[in-house]
């Protein structure tokens, strides 16, 4: 018998661009990679009590190894397995939740409060907190190294990006300053380097993370920095190719996503795409062919043509600023993509 084929699947948090449900109602729609992006299934994340408006989803986390997959809300984080929908864990935290971030053994979650002053670590068996970090950075964003050796803190009052160390869950050092307070932000494979968004900048800034220092200033030539949407930032999205050979930034004001050859630095601007609605979010597919805009729209990487746009089981346009690939083989989960576009390569051994 030949061995069954893996699926590929994208799961796609709702609702993820702030609580309109217009663009994709409430729960986890999950599209058939491999069929065109088509709609497959919703899976339940919370009920919405009669009368009261929809919880945004702040972040989405999955793990291979557990099967598992957590959404979380402003108030709320639920552990849902992959493969059946069922619920396993729904907690609610003080302080709220945002963007998490889980180990790459499925052990823990990196929980923010909702720009609050500390980071809830909580056990991803039954979701409950083991122990605090006090940032007082208004807590956010977090990503945790795929090599699980750091976990980044990305903070909306703060100006500079603290680093914990996971074996003692303590701030061992931090990156910055930065021109302005961070938002969202990316990291390459080798943990040497930090890509962050700022307000106030349609560009990015690149920091050292092994010296804590910021390297360059990068703005995005041809274009207005105009009013956005969203989020009140000009920039609010980063992502770097799997590879690390470019690097794509969303612009909401222009509706568009602008490109950078990052085989240099600092990475030059070398392309622009339109896309059909303020872009506040970018990631990569887990093998690098397809990069997942906000938008709803995926665009091939390699030729940056546009292959697919997300649609509901209702036929309504889906746009998210919160999801992930996921590959299922033999009704197991043996691969889970990233909500963050981080790179993955990693460091070149000394000769």
């Amino acid at each position: 018998m030949l061995p069954a084929a893996d699926q590929h699947y994208l799961y796609v948090a709702n609702p993820g661009t702030r609580n309109y449900v217009e663009y994709g109602g409430v729960g986890l729609t999950v599209f058939d990679i491999d069929n065109g992006y088509k709609f497959v299934k919703r899976i339940p994340t919370w009920d919405v009590p009669a009368g009261k408006e929809p919880e945004n989803v702040k972040g989405v986390v999955a793990n291979a190894k557990t099967g598992r997959i957590y959404v979380s809300s402003l108030t709320r984080l639920v552990a849902i397995d992959v493969v059946s929908g069922k619920k396993i864990w729904d907690q609610t935290y003080e302080g709220g939740c945002d963007r998490m971030a889980i180990s790459p053994d499925g052990r823990w979650l990196y929980v923010p409060q909702l720009e609050g002053p500390n980071w809830h670590v909580v056990d991803a068996r039954n979701g409950k907190v083991v122990a605090t970090i006090e940032t007082k950075s208004g807590s956010h964003n977090t990503i945790w190294a795929n090599d699980g050796s750091k976990v980044y803190l990305a903070g909306l009052k703060s100006t500079s990006l603290s680093i914990a160390d996971p074996k003692t869950n303590k701030v061992v050092s931090t990156v910055g300053p930065f021109a302005d307070v961070i938002r969202p932000f990316t990291v390459n494979g080798a943990n040497s380097l930090v890509y962050v968004n700022v307000n106030k900048l349609l560009g990015f800034e690149i920091g050292d993370i092994r010296t804590g220092k910021k390297l360059y200033h990068v703005e995005v030539a041809g274009f207005e920095q105009g009013e956005v949407k969203r989020h009140g930032c000009p920039a609010h999205g980063i992502a770097l190719t799997p590879d690390e050979k470019e690097l794509w930034l969303a612009d909401c004001h222009n509706n568009a996503i602008h490109i950078f050859d990052n085989t240099v630095m600092p990475p030059k601007q070398v392309q622009s795409l339109k896309a059909r609605d303020c872009v506040g979010w970018l990631s990569f597919s887990m093998d690098g062919r397809f990069a997942y805009s906000s938008t709803g729209e995926i665009f091939d990487a390699a030729t940056k043509k546009l292959v697919a746009t997300l649609t509901d089981e209702a036929g309504h346009a889906v746009q998210s600023e919160k999801l992930l690939d996921i590959t299922i083989s033999n009704g197991r989960v043996v691969k889970a993509g990233n909500q963050f576009g981080l790179g993955q390569r990693a460091s070149v051994p000394a000769k």
